[in-house]
């Protein structure tokens, strides 16, 4: 058998075995499959901030079931996740751990924004300690509204997280390229949050005064 001929697929596996090609690969179907199988196995990250974490909790329970899509598992390593959830309210003092947990999560990674606190600071947006809005940080990609939304609400986000990922398509994912995804440099807490990306490189260097040569004898 010369190498460009293929073996024959038996008739009993035509509708399980699939023969492609790369370009074929990389059409929407398969993308369509791709999409299935990242969102049927989505891992949430295992962690609250605040009240909100309880709803998301209950949104494990029997009566709501997150286990129906794939997610039962809520993995305690930022490692092994490909989602988080931010419930709760969002202190300064919390931010620096929320946006250190985000750069350790690998690429793709999404973010769900669970709360008005994680979303806008909620009641406490004038307080001197909380931040608002999580997203000023991280990339947000659902935002979840309620003080707390209830887990039909979690659930639906969920849902429209899929969506999202439903149109997506291997032939342009930028974790599949040659793009270097940088980590977000984590804030400084001191007497405020400081945010590394606003702070300039270039600081201004003292100037020198110029002496003039003598003529020495």
């Amino acid at each position: 058998m010369t190498s460009h001929e293929q073996t024959p697929v038996p008739d009993e596996l035509k509708n399980n075995v699939e023969v492609t090609t790369f370009a074929k690969l990389l059409s929407p179907l398969f993308s369509g499959i791709y999409n299935w199988g990242r969102t049927r196995s989505m891992w949430p990250m295992g962690f609250g901030l605040a009240c909100c974490a309880i709803e998301m909790m209950v949104s494990q329970s029997a009566r709501f079931d997150l286990s129906r899509f794939g997610m039962e598992l809520m993995r305690p390593s930022p490692r092994q996740a490909d989602l988080m959830i931010v419930a709760g309210t969002v202190t300064k003092k919390m931010l620096p751990q929320v946006v250190r947990l985000y750069n350790q999560m690998p690429e793709p990674k999404y973010v769900i924004s669970m709360g008005a606190c994680a979303t806008s600071g909620g009641p406490f947006k004038e307080g001197y300690n909380v931040v608002s809005g999580v997203d000023k940080f991280i990339p947000v990609d659902v935002y979840v509204p309620g003080c707390p939304p209830r887990p039909e609400a979690l659930l639906y986000g969920i849902l429209q997280l899929y969506e999202k990922l439903d149109g997506q398509k291997i032939s342009t994912s930028p974790w599949y390229s040659n793009k270097e995804f940088p980590e977000i440099p984590v804030p400084l807490l001191g007497p405020d949050l400081i945010d590394l990306r606003s702070v300039s490189n270039d600081t201004p260097q003292p100037e020198t005064a110029t002496v003039p040569p003598t003529n020495q004898t």
